[in-house]
């Protein structure tokens, strides 16, 4: 009995001690690790570790969600861990922006464009289409790189210059007296969304159509005419890029930028509109959604840097997320950079955009895709 009992201490401490590791292992002084336990609660991080989230202070996995909702109990345990994940992340300011001169404030306040309308096409009903939703927001900023109150996560080996990006003086101009300067591209159009009960389109592949009345192209539509309501002049390449050959589709849109930019010069921001998907182990899936306002389908920018000027476009991409959050905190997820060129490479104004998920309805992709031209058309119009 006395072996039991003692075997039963150390495992209770070796937990113990893997709690306090796993929690201050960020933390660069003493006082900083006693915060992170402090803040930690044991209690929720035993919760986690019991459905499988052991190395993660991330938001509950959307499987852990799933486990969540067959229980009142731990579903009241998972609104505890958000309340307190949210109050932690109230604890981790943003670093300071570094000082500016006054003369300088008031010359880029002068500057600044006047917020935009919202634009407001055909009427949007946000039938339900009967996919269970969630919301992406990043906890803490441990895992990101923080810039302005815009979160990266850098899949990369890539260094990013913090100072420089956070400057937001990125190198893509806009050009009132010429056209057109936006280009947008899909290189994956037949990408689809869940449609409400009643609401069909004639499938090409799982969440795929090659009706462009409710892929992806649509979404692009919806960009456009945002985008050109505040007076940008636009061009829409509606092809079906990944049509019939999926493997073949950034080549299809490589050769196909490459063409607008031999005939469009004027050409300096390309959007590749694309839509994402989540879901469970067992290919359920999810809609992503903000929190202030569930009809809004949650978007993410795709950035690449395996090409020369992966900077420039994390700039422009840091500047216009920054000018989102002001007024939808929540509607853009972490930028998300990878390896790989995207075909970003043509200009210094290029980001790849997913405009929700699958799970999502098309109308909550539609408003959506407004508030991003929103924020883009704020962006560049500055």
């Amino acid at each position: 009995m006395k072996r039991i009992l003692r075997r039963i201490a150390a495992l209770v401490l070796s937990a113990l001690t893997l709690w306090i590791v796993i929690t201050t292992i960020e933390s660069p002084d003493l006082a900083a690790a006693w915060q992170a336990v402090r803040r930690d609660n044991l209690s929720q991080q035993i919760l986690r570790w019991e459905l499988g989230d052991l190395f993660t202070t991330a938001p509950l996995s959307v499987a852990t969600s799933l486990a969540l909702r067959q229980s009142p109990f731990l579903i009241a345990a998972q609104e505890k861990i958000s309340e307190n994940t949210a109050a932690a992340v109230e604890e981790e300011p943003d670093p300071a922006p570094e000082n500016t001169p006054k003369e300088e404030k008031e010359e880029k306040e002068e500057n600044k464009t006047s917020s935009l309308p919202v634009y407001t096409g055909s009427k949007l009903t946000f039938a339900d289409n009967g996919i269970p939703s969630q919301t992406t927001v990043p906890s803490k900023s441990a895992n990101y790189t923080v810039i302005n109150g815009v979160y990266i996560k850098n899949a990369t080996g890539q260094t990013i210059d913090k100072k420089t990006v956070g400057k937001g003086d990125f190198s893509a101009v806009y050009q009132a007296d010429a056209s057109p300067q936006v280009l947008i591209v899909h290189s994956h159009a037949t990408e689809a969304y869940t449609m409400p009960s009643g609401q069909k389109y004639k499938a090409s592949g799982n969440y795929r159509t090659k009706d462009t009345n409710y892929n992806v192209v649509r979404v692009g539509d919806e960009v456009a005419a945002a985008l050109s309501s505040y007076g940008i002049s636009v061009l829409h390449d509606r092809t079906l890029h990944d049509s019939p050959s999926y493997n073949d589709a950034y080549p299809n849109s490589y050769d196909a930028i490459a063409s607008y930019l031999e005939k469009y010069p004027s050409l300096v921001y390309i959007l590749d509109i694309h839509r994402d998907a989540v879901e469970d182990a067992d290919g359920n899936q999810y809609k992503l959604v903000t929190r202030e306002d569930p009809h809004a389908a949650q978007c993410s920018i795709v950035l690449g840097n395996d090409y020369e000027h992966w900077q420039d476009n994390l700039t422009l991409a840091v500047a216009v997320q920054q000018t989102i959050n002001e007024k939808h905190p929540t509607l853009m997820r972490p930028i998300l950079m990878i390896g790989y060129r995207y075909n970003q490479h043509f200009t210094t104004g290029s980001l790849l955009v997913e405009i929700g998920t699958a799970g999502n309805s098309l109308d909550e992709a539609l408003y959506s895709a407004r508030l991003f031209a929103q924020g883009f058309a704020e962006t560049i119009l500055k």
